[in-house]
């Protein structure tokens, strides 16, 4: 991908829009969210199933939530991608992921706690979501690739996990693994969670995991 500002995407959002299709044969856009997208992510909020919510807990998810979101896009701040079915008739989001600029002052805290000052001119936090139906099919990692391509793009040199990961979230765990994140410590909430962080710099884990990604994963 090539490089890239959040006055760019704010400029020219489609722009960034690209098409990403699984083995099965079916076709997603995966571009940046706009404001008239507040239906779509409305809908997709509203159709994730409890163990999903459970896992993936950046905000509500309801249709206020969603309206607000997309009223108050600030893409130097946060960039929120969908990977959006490329039914024109009746799309429908598939992936909702989180790309922050800004760093949360609580992943702040805790790395700094373990003596990991935070750049936060070249550190970038991730929050992953896939639609329940969509899940085990290779999409989030198509949709993930795409995503830390993207933070590479803007400059950022390192991703951690926003609010971790639940430590009983194996199969989340070993997804992030795979593109290289590592555990970098834990904490404790009402439940045990990971720390996780990526180098961008080592670029080989990513295009490792594109490639394992076309074999269905």
């Amino acid at each position: 991908m090539r490089e890239a500002s959040p006055g760019q995407i704010a400029r020219a959002p489609d722009s960034f829009a690209e098409t990403i299709a699984l083995s099965s044969g079916e076709r997603f856009v995966f571009r940046p969210l706009k404001q008239e997208d507040a239906s779509l992510l409305a809908d997709y909020f509203l159709g994730l199933s409890a163990d999903t919510r459970q896992r993936f807990g950046p905000h509500a998810f309801t249709a206020e939530q969603a309206a607000i979101l997309c009223a108050q896009i600030d893409y130097g701040k946060i960039i929120r991608l969908l990977a959006v079915t490329g039914n024109v008739q009746e799309p429908r989001a598939a992936a909702y992921f989180i790309l922050g600029l800004e760093l949360h002052e609580e992943d702040e805290k805790r790395y700094r706690a373990r003596g990991m000052e935070l750049d936060r001119a070249s550190v970038c936090s991730i929050a992953p979501s896939v639609a329940d139906r969509f899940q085990g099919r290779g999409l989030g990692a198509r949709v993930m690739a795409r995503a830390l391509a993207l933070a590479r793009a803007l400059g950022r040199r390192n991703v951690i996990l926003q609010g971790g990961v639940q430590a009983t979230n194996s199969r989340a765990i070993q997804f992030y693994e795979k593109f290289g994140f590592g555990r970098v410590g834990s904490f404790s909430t009402t439940v045990e969670n990971y720390d996780m962080m990526l180098n961008l710099t080592q670029g080989a884990a990513i295009g490792g995991f594109e490639q394992h990604g076309a074999a269905g994963v």
